[in-house]
């Protein structure tokens, strides 16, 4: 009965201190939240400005083949030749335009993931653990906005 008592103390005990330690390992987590506020630090970005800038430029070019091509169409008397010009600018105006969202799209991505290694690079310097948006975020949290922002522009 001893051995029996001795055995049920041991786990007993073995129980209890594993518990404790789950504990406090759970319960003094070390995290330390930052928050970020995304849509600031991509207005204040002078690369989005840039491509924003160049976005008009080229839809301005668009328009610009799209009135010449109305106005040829308008002025050819043939129809044969109209519908061949036609279908010359729609070709010429749809590349222009898969030509504009790929670029846009290929240059976005890339600033985003500018934006993202600036973030992450301050958190890490300031031992932040973890950083949210600040519109997903209703309270908490330290705002590293600023200091994201002197690093993209």
């Amino acid at each position: 009965m001893n051995k029996n008592l001795l055995g049920f103390v041991f786990v007993a005990f073995a129980f209890v201190i594993g518990y404790s330690v789950n504990n406090i390992a759970i319960s003094n987590p070390e995290y330390r939240v930052a928050i970020v506020d995304t849509q600031k630090v991509a207005a204040n970005s002078s690369e989005i400005k840039a491509l924003k800038e160049e976005q008009a430029k080229q839809m301005s070019e668009i328009i610009d083949t799209i009135n010449k091509a109305r106005f040829e169409i308008s002025e050819e008397k043939d129809l044969i030749k109209a519908a061949k010009l036609e279908e010359k600018y729609e070709k010429e105006i749809q590349a222009q335009k898969i030509a504009l969202t790929t670029s846009y799209n290929s240059k976005l991505t890339a600033i985003d993931n500018k934006i993202k290694t600036a973030v992450v690079e301050k958190a890490r310097s300031m031992n932040y653990n973890i950083v949210l948006a600040k519109d997903n975020v209703l309270f908490g949290g330290d705002d590293i906005t600023e200091e994201v922002l002197k690093i993209i522009k």
